[in-house]
């Protein structure tokens, strides 16, 4: 990775995006994207000392684009469309996914073609350089003419409007402005418009979930062969022979890691020869299920990185004499692939599920409920209440917010993508799916115990290992809340994927081959 990214030039990509947010990458503008920002910023400049007529910058929004606007109001116009927009509603959006939003809206206004001043480019790079983070409502926008409440409120605080968090407390964006030695800046005739047109809320909702789903997806790969341990199954259902008669990408990589995964285990070769002909779906077909939850991961993250680099805002300047009004703001082609990978992220806790369930059954040599002193205990019964409630609340979730649109501005946007809706749904099914994975995982830590004095894979004893030194082992009935939140702290904050990867590179243990597209790098 580059130690510089020049924004509006440079290819952004999700781990490129992640990076600036948490200020590990710098970011800033070279001499080519200054000339293209300041020809655009005069572009818009001739078109109003011109008189021509151009939606958005000398005529009003929506219904109202044949509402002519002088040239000494143009200015004001600006203005009153951040005001007149910030109509949000609900809690606001964690201060991570409004530094996305403003690092993807600086690198699609830097491509030079709407229009923006270069003094406006460089506030919203203070803020993310300084953590000085707008106050971004969740709920609001319908993701048709971009993300416009959402992005009105980001913007806010450029004229001294809004709030914002400063040094972790949210305040008034006027008192921060003012503290920091700071005037509201002035804007130019069409930046209203540029700042609030584009898909950027929907888009930051994207780059976390690929993130987060990618995590989750590697997670249940190791889990789920550790459930298959504990339950004494067989890996000959991951023979790659078999996947290559039926060769997607995401199968054939499933299978591979779970062969990896399984190397070289004690507990697998004990019994090889035991007679069990076939092992329950939710085992033997862990390359299929995860495998085509995999293939929409990667559909999301090529089209997720395609609007990364685009220009999402209306109407286009590609010179004073040539403008386009169109529906690059349109949030559809992001809209489907986040409602339809609402359905892959519920389908791995589906299937995560289904193993919670058989560890409990008390078959092949494990005791029922994972206890031996069960009646006075209840044992791992309840955990999977949980999982079963978060994979319904799930099930609920997967409705296709994309299916539904409801028309706005009086009929003149008459068709609405809802892929604002779309992509909250998909980090909320994430979050359950973590919860979900999290159970299965101290589940199967507890049941892998009664196979000793046998041990797993190097690779599963590291992941037993890893949870362990948190959470122990439990010989009668506590509080495992507890236990499920730690667990699913180590799979959200990254640390249980990140320590099982670790141990395997170290001991030249190559879980993924030959399928860098699955990487987020």
């Amino acid at each position: 990775m580059n130690a510089f990214f020049d924004y509006g030039t440079d290819i952004l990509t999700v781990s490129k995006v992640l990076a600036i947010a948490s200020g590990t990458l710098k970011a800033g503008f070279s001499e080519i994207s200054l000339e293209r920002i300041r020809r655009s910023e005069q572009a818009v400049k001739d078109i109003v000392s011109q008189g021509r007529t151009v939606y958005g910058i000398n005529t009003g929004f929506g219904i109202l684009a044949n509402t002519s606007i002088s040239e000494s109001d143009t200015r004001t116009l600006q203005y009153k469309i951040l005001q007149s927009h910030s109509v949000g509603v609900g809690e606001p959006v964690s201060a991570e996914i409004a530094t996305i939003m403003l690092i993807t809206k600086v690198h699609a206004l830097a491509k030079g073609f709407s229009g923006v001043q270069l003094t406006t480019l460089e506030r919203l790079c203070w803020h993310i350089d300084q953590n000085i983070i707008p106050v971004v409502p969740e709920k609001g926008s319908v993701g048709a003419s971009g993300d416009l409440a959402p992005l009105s409120h980001l913007c806010l605080p450029l004229i001294g409007l809004g709030e914002v968090f400063y040094k972790g407390i949210r305040r008034p964006a006027a008192d921060v402005l003012q503290a920091e030695g700071l005037a509201p800046v002035t804007l130019g005739p069409k930046e209203g418009l540029a700042l609030i047109n584009g898909t950027q809320f929907i888009l930051a909702h994207a780059v976390k979930a690929v993130q987060r789903l990618h995590n989750c997806l590697e997670a249940a790969d190791i889990i789920g062969a550790m459930s298959l341990e504990a339950l004494t199954g067989t890996k000959a259902p991951f023979d790659e022979r078999l996947h290559q008669l039926r060769p997607f990408d995401g199968n054939l990589l499933v299978a591979q890691r779970l062969r990896n995964i399984l190397d070289n285990s004690a507990i697998m070769q004990s019994h090889i020869d035991c007679g069990r002909v076939q092992d329950p779906y939710s085992l033997r077909c862990m390359p299929q299920v995860h495998g085509a939850s995999r293939n929409a991961w990667l559909h999301l993250k090529e089209l997720t990185e395609t609007e990364l680099n685009a220009v999402t805002d209306n109407p286009i300047v590609f010179t004073a004499d040539d403008t386009i009004s169109g529906g690059n703001f349109h949030g559809q082609p992001l809209a489907l692939p986040l409602d339809y990978n609402c359905v892959a992220a519920a389908e791995i806790g589906n299937i995560s599920d289904r193993r919670c369930y058989l560890l409990l059954e008390g078959k092949w040599g494990l005791p029922i409920l994972l206890m031996n002193n069960v009646g006075l205990n209840s044992g791992f019964m309840i955990p999977q209440y949980t999982t079963a409630a978060l994979v319904t609340e799930n099930k609920t979730l997967c409705f296709p917010a994309s299916a539904d649109s409801i028309p706005t501005s009086l009929g003149q946007e008459d068709h609405v993508s809802m892929g604002s809706i779309s992509g909250r749904k998909l980090n909320q099914v994430i979050t359950n799916l973590e919860h979900i994975l999290a159970i299965e995982l101290m589940s199967a830590c507890q049941a892998i115990e009664f196979r000793r004095p046998l041990r797993s894979s190097q690779v599963l004893e590291a992941a037993h290992h890893h949870v362990r030194e948190q959470v122990g082992f439990a010989n009668e009935d506590r509080i495992f809340a507890r236990d499920i939140n730690i667990i699913t702290d180590m799979i959200r904050d990254f640390s249980f994927v990140g320590a099982v990867d670790s141990f395997a590179a170290s001991n030249g243990i190559r879980l993924n081959q030959n399928f860098d597209t699955f990487s987020l790098t």
